[in-house]
């Protein structure tokens, strides 16, 4: 009997120790950019943890037990085409294997991108991005994370928020009275959503800046565009069969990071589609394994 209430008192123990915190609001008061939501625009979560029409931002804290933890921390910003945020078992996933190698992780729940509820809808995921980065880093302390080692993973249209604030963050769109770094010091990019061309059909693209935006405004967004020798170092993992986001996407963006010298990863599989998270099932290839090589590699 004492066995089994050891037992079960150590399992608590771990999972205290892996445990997420309570979201934490991004903004005090008014979310800046915003309209009244109409009355039939409610948040909703579905059972598979997906989210739909956010109105408050959030952030949820996944910290390694402090005997573990490296100090580097990663923000992470779940898919969902602009349409929802995929959330769910398959991000807390991705938060406790970082968890397992001493890195802090956060979940991002950002708005999507909505004339209901926001005077420009093409930068809402935007600010939230950089507002999250700043409270990351404000809070560094409290949470045992070295400020100079906060970097973003993006995965797919989560990809896009990630490599605009890696690639946009010296033209802040929040407030940022106290100067905070809005520069993620790395990215990691799975399957993302990067390249903004208006001859390819793509949801994702017009939930965010309409079906007839201006040349000025496919080319802000078009990251690739965007790549300087000051761009994060950055980790890239895609499928070649990925239909849905295609990996031009990334074979795009780290040509261009090599073009400028920036230092970069990339792992390509052969096969696995789109939206296989941590495992994919038709590779013994371990994309989180590399990544953590990589993140050792560079001194995070």
């Amino acid at each position: 009997m004492k066995g089994v209430l050891l037992a079960a008192i150590l399992a608590c123990c771990v999972h205290f120790c892996y445990g997420q915190q309570q979201p934490i609001p991004l903004y005090e008061g008014e979310v800046p950019n915003s309209k009244k939501a109409p009355a039939n625009y409610i948040e909703n979560t579905d059972s598979d943890g997906v989210i739909s029409k956010v109105t408050h931002p959030t952030i949820t804290a996944y910290l390694p037990p402090k005997g573990m933890a490296t100090g580097t921390a990663v923000i992470i910003f779940p898919g969902g085409g602009y349409k929802v945020v995929a959330s769910g078992t398959e991000i807390a996933d991705i938060a406790k294997a970082f968890n397992k190698i001493g890195v802090a992780a956060f979940e991002l729940k950002y708005r999507l991108p909505s004339d209901d509820i926001m005077a420009d809808k093409t930068i809402g995921p935007l600010q939230d991005a950089q507002k999250a980065l700043a409270i990351v880093r404000k809070r560094a302390a409290a949470w045992g994370i070295n400020p100079a080692k906060v970097g973003f993973m993006g995965i797919s249209a989560g990809g896009h928020i990630a490599s605009t604030a890696g690639t946009h963050y010296q033209a802040p769109v929040i407030d940022n009275k106290e100067k905070i770094n809005l520069r993620p010091d790395f990215m990691i990019l799975l399957y993302p959503v990067i390249v903004f061309d208006s001859l390819i059909p793509s949801g994702t693209r017009e939930r965010l800046i309409g079906r007839s935006p201006s040349a000025a405004t496919l080319d802000f967004f078009s990251n690739e565009k965007h790549v300087t020798a000051n761009t994060p170092p950055t980790f890239l993992i895609h499928a070649a069969d990925d239909t849905v986001v295609p990996v031009k996407n990334s074979l795009l963006f780290f040509n261009a990071l090599a073009n400028a010298k920036v230092k970069a990863g990339m792992h390509i599989f052969q096969a696995g589609g789109h939206g296989f998270d941590l495992n994919n099932p038709t590779s013994k290839d371990k994309w989180f394994d590399q990544c953590r090589n990589w993140l050792e590699e560079n001194g995070f």
